[in-house]
């Protein structure tokens, strides 16, 4: 039912829904049998809809709500930068835009030089594949098959995952090669670094048949995100660094969902002692609260652009109120301990998630770093066979799955046959292992549906 108060229509569930739905096109959906929740409240580490029911955020939205719903200092910021300057064009220097540059620069690792602000993580990666083309002059970009990187065209085409295929035919120069999916790889390893050399053996081989004198950068998330947060073994990304010195090739880091104290470190690639020459970021960086994502660059590729025209552009690049939120966020980060309390948290999620992995049937793997992580669903422990087959789900029983959960308060996302557990960065103990709780019922049913097929 539609009323008006003080000249504002208000609208009931009802209306709500149906607006949304007559008015709005949901992102990877079909339209037609679209339900969507109603929200109207979020606080700390929940939300709720519009029937006053409690839903833990376990995948803090999008990965990106990292210091939890309704902070007050970042929304302080944004109303007054609102009130003071909303918005000026990107050739401008502004106080609120050097602030967070440097802030930026500071927490990165100590090679990086500057920041190139975007909107978003599609667009950042956007900008980092004509940053490595041009300072290189070369073409070939490399990136792996597990991956996501955006669904903007060049994002698309440098995701390895199905969401690419909509997109393609696609650009020329795009190359993917195979992620270090230790659990899912035939060969027996012997350690962590001896599949290390086997992944990093084969794409070197990869590089010199593409042509090593061609290849302008080799992309991968630090650890691979939605497609199954995949921890890179060790020396994995040592090894990454090494091939891109010997070939003069750019290491470009995606912490789009690992930056911003995610793993229990700023950047991800702090846990490896890592320096690429790019990074790229957004979610975290202001948490939702404002668009915001940007490209780091080590300080040879600043200076390139020195005397190089920067072919890059965006007309909300730095946008005040964006900059804003990201100096609050990062302050917030800082007051309460956010990244300690990330490192600290993990190692609570990773015990229990081993517990599930003892426990339930239907739980083949547990990866986990910071409050990042996955659980990977398998019809056979023994056979690993994957709950789904990759790029389908022909009975749609991940999405049954996540309804189950969702029905009882645990809110989260699936991707393939992995459901994502990435609570916001303030979640306490007490309050984890209650989330968790919820995940274990929910898993009793999907042992009790492979018992059955």
């Amino acid at each position: 039912m539609l009323t008006k108060e003080d000249n504002e229509i208000v609208m009931d569930e009802d209306n709500i829904r149906e607006y949304d739905k007559r008015y709005n096109l949901h992102s990877w959906s079909a339209q037609k049998n679209l339900n969507p929740l109603v929200i109207t409240k979020a606080e700390g580490i929940y939300f709720w809809d519009i029937n006053g029911k409690r839903y833990f955020d376990m995948s803090s939205q999008l990965v990106n709500v990292n210091v939890g719903h309704g902070n007050k200092e970042i929304i302080k910021a944004i109303k007054e930068q609102a009130e003071r300057l909303p918005f000026i064009g990107p050739s401008y220097a502004v106080d609120v835009r050097s602030r967070l540059a440097a802030k930026v620069i500071e927490k990165a690792p100590d090679n990086m030089g500057k920041v190139f602000f975007t909107l978003g993580g599609a667009d950042a990666n956007e900008n980092a594949i004509k940053i490595a083309r041009m300072f290189t002059g070369r073409q070939k970009i490399f990136s792996r098959y597990r991956s996501y990187h955006g669904a903007s065209f060049g994002a698309a085409n440098l995701s390895g995952e199905p969401r690419r295929y909509t997109c393609e035919p696609g650009l020329t120069g795009f190359i993917k090669f195979f992620d270090p999916y230790i659990y899912r790889e035939k060969i027996e390893f012997k350690s962590e670094e001896e599949a290390s050399r086997y992944y990093l053996n084969k794409l070197k081989e990869q590089i010199i048949y593409e042509g090593a004198d061609n290849v302008a950068a080799i992309f991968l998330e630090t650890v691979t995100g939605s497609n199954g947060v995949i921890i890179p073994p060790k020396g994995y990304l040592q090894g990454i660094r090494d091939i891109c010195d010997e070939f003069g090739i750019l290491m470009v880091c995606d912490e789009v969902m690992t930056g911003w104290g995610r793993t229990g470190e700023w950047f991800a690639c702090d846990n490896w002692n890592v320096k690429p020459d790019i990074i790229t970021f957004a979610k975290g960086i202001t948490c939702g609260y404002e668009p915001l994502g940007g490209v780091i660059v080590d300080k040879k590729i600043a200076e390139y652009f020195d005397d190089n025209v920067l072919m890059c552009g965006l007309t909300y690049n730095a946008h005040p109120i964006g900059c804003a939120a990201g100096c609050a966020t990062i302050d917030v980060y800082e007051k309460e301990g956010l990244i300690e309390n990330s490192k600290k948290m993990g190692k609570v999620l990773g015990a229990e998630l081993e517990k599930l992995k003892e426990k339930h049937a239907c739980v083949g793997d547990v990866r986990y770093i910071g409050l990042f992580s996955a659980v990977e669903l398998v019809k056979h422990k023994g056979t690993k066979e994957p709950l789904v087959p990759y790029g389908k789900d022909p009975e749609k029983i991940m999405p049954r799955i996540i309804d189950k959960l969702r029905e009882r308060g645990f809110s989260t996302y699936s991707h393939e046959n992995c459901i994502l557990v990435a609570p916001p960065l303030i979640i306490k103990e007490e309050e984890l292992k209650e989330a968790l709780s919820i995940l274990d019922e929910v898993l009793d049913f999907v042992d009790e549906y492979i018992e059955k097929t």
